[in-house]
């Protein structure tokens, strides 16, 4: 195996700390992967990870001939493409991850004239409400909406997302349309979001006319996912705050209504992330740009 090969495996078993998830997301047996590594450590006459039957972790000499690996492969990637001015040359498999409701209604029915213009590249799409780890599940990159906290990504700002507070026109016949935020105080209820079940939900945000405050408000049910989020709104058991982009054709239609439109939530900023500066081929540029050109018209 030549040595640009099996500096691609290395990195890949050390960004994941794993030989079989590198195995996994290279489609190569483990034991090449296995083998390619020891072949480079004989090669450099030093060992480059400890190895246990549970855990994989560089070893001193690992981390520095890591952060050497990154940026000559990610020279080298540009260096090969650095004459190719036909987009359509994109090669190799491009790693995504987004959120659900985007992919769903926005990515994923363009995806076919991106294929179209590139048809040698391989999209793998991934789309949960999930944090994903974009390093250790070999991601290429990923769409976040809300605050970043990964301080070691490197992020490129795409606009930001109005929210829009919904209820259903049962919900609302029911319980009144609120027309004041101490309407809310009156017998209304939430449908609770929680990323993770047993934490505290997110409470009801709002716009006072010169800053943003909460209001903690009931409910009688807890959501972890954004499809069960907008489901039980539509089933009357509570109002929402949610992305415009994901329920206009629900409010267009009228199955939800919009309320307190002059009491928003704050508008949630929208990133893409990817993890090193110098690690990003051509392909992920190219498609970073595609994404950006069609979110715009929703962004603010």
């Amino acid at each position: 195996m030549d040595q640009v090969k099996a500096m691609q495996i290395f990195t890949r078993v050390a960004e994941m700390s794993s030989f079989t998830g590198a195995a996994e997301t290279l489609t190569l047996p483990k034991a090449s992967v296995s083998t390619a590594v020891r072949q480079l450590e004989q090669q450099l006459g030093t060992r480059l990870f400890h190895r246990t039957t549970r855990h994989v972790e560089l070893t001193q000499d690992g981390a520095v001939y890591f952060d050497h690996c990154v940026d000559l492969l990610a020279e080298l990637d540009e260096l090969n493409t650095l004459f190719i001015n036909d987009e359509r040359a994109l090669t190799g498999r491009l790693r995504v991850d987004m959120p659900s409701r985007l992919a769903r209604h926005q990515v994923a029915p363009r995806l076919p004239e991106f294929l179209r213009a590139h048809p040698q590249l391989a999209v793998e799409l991934s789309s949960t409400d999930r944090r994903v780890d974009l390093v250790q599940e070999g991601f290429d990159c990923v769409l976040r909406i809300g605050t970043l906290r990964d301080s070691s990504l490197v992020a490129r700002r795409l606009g930001t997302m109005r929210l829009v507070n919904c209820a259903s026109p049962a919900y609302l016949k029911r319980h009144g349309v609120p027309t004041t935020i101490n309407d809310l105080r009156d017998g209304h209820l939430l449908v609770h979001y929680a990323s993770t079940l047993g934490d505290k939900p997110e409470a009801w945000e709002y716009f006072d006319g010169r800053i943003y405050r909460t209001l903690e408000l009931p409910g009688v049910i807890t959501v972890n996912n954004s499809d069960a989020y907008e489901a039980c709104c539509l089933a009357g058991l509570g109002m929402i705050q949610v992305p415009a982009i994901g329920v206009q054709h629900l409010l267009d239609d009228g199955q939800l209504v919009e309320v307190l439109p002059d009491h928003p939530a704050q508008s949630m900023p929208v990133s893409l992330l990817f993890s090193h500066r110098r690690n990003r081929s051509r392909r992920v540029q190219v498609f970073a740009d595609w994404l950006d050109d069609i979110l715009r018209p929703y962004l603010e």
